[in-house]
């Protein structure tokens, strides 16, 4: 009799540890397997979900056939609190282990319209932009000012659920165009109590949701900012003439405003880390602009001679070392190239007429140099105006 239990039971171990075995090995299967979409969806993660409603949602759209299964997925691989906040594309018969991969894997959201306010240096805009499912690129439908009449393709925009809404902060914005900027983002509620420090603000494309706070958008570009400037002086060059993270961040900010161009920023750096080591004034026109406005606005005209000569605390034609604050909100590149200059002889650079600049270590040399630039600007200012209607 004992042995004729013993021998049902291991049986029917035998049989359940079978059916665990072809369970598992079904749900593996199926995780892997082609998806029941037909046609493709846009799925919108938001920041604080979690796996449990994003599941629900694919299972509701009819993505996934067992939101179950799908969390379960998620759980053995590690995947469940690696949610990353987005708008993604769910093509056709999309399996869940793809679909997984997509939300966890982030990076830029990959489909349905987007808004972006743009902050920039001169001007701000909105801009509405759709996904083009051919190219896998957004197409610009619609830009505007702030302040002008919204067109139609940005309410329409406004009311799809699977919209995504950026604010894109521009590299050398100062903080005071950042507040300003954020006013028009009706997206977002409350205001910034005061202005933040200027450099404390990351230039970079912030995801944002409706009902979020201007204050909460300053607090994470801030957070961003230090962190970027902690990393880069951790890893600074040896033997720079900065004595602080501060230090360098004024500098950064002197660096961006003086060149938009990405591969000129480590010469620029060197030239004013030279100067700084041999005692010399920086005598760069943007402290003296940043004196006059303080930040307030663009100057739109050029510097006068009594402004070159005005003792503001910023003008660096008047002021020995680095002036008292930054003079904008420096990027990540630029951060680095203050902290890791090129190795250079340089002091002196002036305009090349193409958008660069020319470097020269001699006063000599720089002289030739803005000689140069003064016959390029004599050319330009005799051309003849282009005619309305031509090119």
């Amino acid at each position: 009799m004992w042995k004729a239990l013993a021998s049902n039971a291991l049986t029917l171990l035998l049989v359940l540890l079978f059916l665990a075995g072809g369970v598992i090995l079904w749900g593996r299967e199926e995780f892997v397997a082609e998806g029941p979409l037909d046609a493709p969806i846009c799925l919108r993660v938001e920041r604080g979900t979690n796996m449990a409603r994003v599941s629900d949602t694919l299972a509701r759209e009819g993505a996934i056939t067992s939101g179950t299964l799908f969390r379960l997925g998620a759980d053995y691989g590690d995947k469940t609190g690696a949610l990353k906040a987005g708008s993604y594309l769910v093509p056709e018969k999309a399996s869940m282990a793809n679909i997984l991969d997509t939300v966890t894997r982030g990076g830029a959201s990959t489909c349905g319209t987007e808004v972006v306010w743009r902050v920039g240096v001169t001007a701000a805009s909105v801009q509405v932009r759709e996904l083009d499912p051919t190219t896998g690129r957004y197409v610009e439908t619609a830009e505007f000012a702030p302040g002008e009449a919204a067109p139609a393709p940005y309410t329409k925009a406004r009311a799809e659920p699977g919209t995504r809404f950026r604010v894109a902060v521009a590299e050398g914005v100062t903080s005071w165009q950042v507040v300003e900027g954020l006013k028009a983002v009706d997206l977002l509620t409350g205001d910034v109590p005061a202005v933040p420090p200027e450099g404390s603000l990351a230039p970079d494309s912030y995801e944002v949701a409706q009902g979020d706070t201007r204050s909460a958008l300053i607090d994470r570009m801030t957070a961003a900012q230090r962190t970027t400037l902690a990393n880069a002086w951790a890893n600074r060059a040896p033997n720079l003439p900065l004595a602080s993270p501060e230090e360098a961040l004024i500098l950064a900010s002197i660096i961006e405003k003086e060149t938009g161009i990405a591969a000129e920023r480590g010469q620029v750096a060197s030239v004013f880390v030279n100067r700084l080591n041999r005692g010399m004034r920086l005598q760069t026109d943007p402290t003296v602009i940043y004196g006059v406005t303080k930040g307030q606005g663009v100057l739109g005209r050029g510097l006068r001679q009594s402004e070159l000569r005005a003792a503001t605390p910023w003008n660096t034609y008047v002021i020995e070392g680095l002036p008292p604050t930054p003079i904008a909100n420096p990027g990540s590149a630029s951060i680095e190239a203050a902290l890791n200059p090129l190795a250079t002889d340089y002091v002196f650079f002036v305009a090349d007429g193409t958008g660069g600049h020319a470097f020269a270590v001699t006063l000599d040399e720089h002289r030739a140099n803005v000689e140069k630039w003064r016959k390029i600007e004599s050319e330009r200012a005799a051309e003849p105006s282009p005619v309305q209607g031509q090119n």
